[in-house]
């Protein structure tokens, strides 16, 4: 039967040894997904890896290979691990879950199955890998953006590599959870998209800018807010911010809009020690690398004028961490882009 929308991309791999469980489980999902069918373990991982379902229903009694087997060579093979499962089972002891959640599965439908419950799982977490699949998308948008960037920029792509795992670990000692911080680090790379609205003449200028070429330099966080747009949450939300107001300074002298303390917004505090600090730290065609030690007194020095103080004890705290990022990611011989 012909299906329109989201559906049409959807695959669910259905497993169970017993041809009737499996023409049930048809019965009620054909008309909305595209149906796999495997009657045993190992033709159930053949079609995972071949055809890369959105959802495996599986049975977790089988001969030969139990579903317990399937899921855990799934989650180990890095083609198949993230597609989810669900097991569907008569067993109903609590051990039983717990070693099921434990491998990896996302939940559990008891046999003898309820046509409502097995719908609604399904749509349920296909929903979920909708949502992730978007997500995934959202990010590629901005490292691209980010990417963008860096072509107008004299720096390298390594700068960016840097400075946003540096301020990935300076927000994890600032106390931000697990998903904040990947926001961090995500958002980072959008820092300077604005200076693609900068003429190339004033980026590449080897000297030092007139007046009027400054001015012009100062309007990069705001055409930065502008190309990323508004945004109430999530990663394009941080982004913007540190993308506007990641040259503001905690004394309220930095630009463009003279914001002080805390009003300026905390990712975007973040984002000014680890930029700072990368750039001190690696050469520049402007400048030759500072040694590791002058950078961080410098960082220091600036603390209470430039940078938070609250966040400099956290750039002091996780300095073993940052140090390790740049030699990791450290610039190969003859990487510095020209000045003109």
């Amino acid at each position: 039967m012909a299906t329109t929308g989201l559906s049409d991309q959807q695959r669910v791999l259905l497993v169970d040894d017993e041809a009737t469980n499996l023409h049930i489980l048809r019965t009620l999902l054909q008309d909305s997904y595209q149906l796999l069918f495997a009657k045993n373990g190992s033709r159930a991982l053949e079609l995972a890896r071949q055809e890369m379902p959105d959802l495996i229903l599986l049975d977790v009694m089988m001969p030969d290979m139990t579903g317990f087997d399937v899921c855990k060579t799934l989650k180990q093979d890095e083609t198949t691990k993230h597609i989810p499962v669900i097991f569907v089972t008569a067993l109903a002891d609590e051990a039983d879950e717990t070693q099921g959640f434990e491998l990896g599965c996302v939940d559990y439908i008891s046999k003898p199955i309820n046509p409502s419950i097995v719908r609604a799982r399904v749509k349920t977490h296909l929903q979920l890998v909708h949502m992730d699949e978007l997500k995934h998308s959202r990010l590629q948008v901005v490292q691209r953006l980010g990417l963008a960037a860096e072509y107008k920029d004299n720096e390298t792509g390594l700068h960016v590599i840097r400075m946003s795992h540096v301020s990935r670990l300076i927000a994890g000692a600032a106390g931000f959870s697990e998903q904040a911080q990947d926001e961090i680090l995500h958002a980072a790379p959008m820092h300077d998209i604005g200076k693609i609205g900068i003429p190339d003449a004033i980026l590449s200028k080897p000297g030092k800018l007139t007046a009027e070429e400054w001015d012009h330099m100062k309007q990069h966080p705001a055409i930065g807010g502008r190309i990323i747009g508004e945004n109430s949450t999530g990663l394009l939300a941080v982004a913007r911010r540190i993308a506007l107001y990641h040259h503001e300074r905690w004394d309220g002298t930095g630009y463009p809009h003279g914001l002080k303390g805390e009003e300026i917004p905390i990712e975007a505090r973040i984002i000014a020690i680890a930029d700072v600090f990368d750039a001190l730290i690696n050469e520049r065609p402007y400048k030759p690398a500072w040694p590791v030690d002058k950078a961080v007194a410098q960082i220091n020095a600036d603390a209470g004028s430039h940078f938070d103080p609250a966040l400099v004890e956290c750039f002091n705290q996780v300095l073993p961490e940052l140090i390790a990022v740049n030699e990791r990611w450290s610039e190969p011989e003859g990487a510095l882009p020209p000045t003109s």
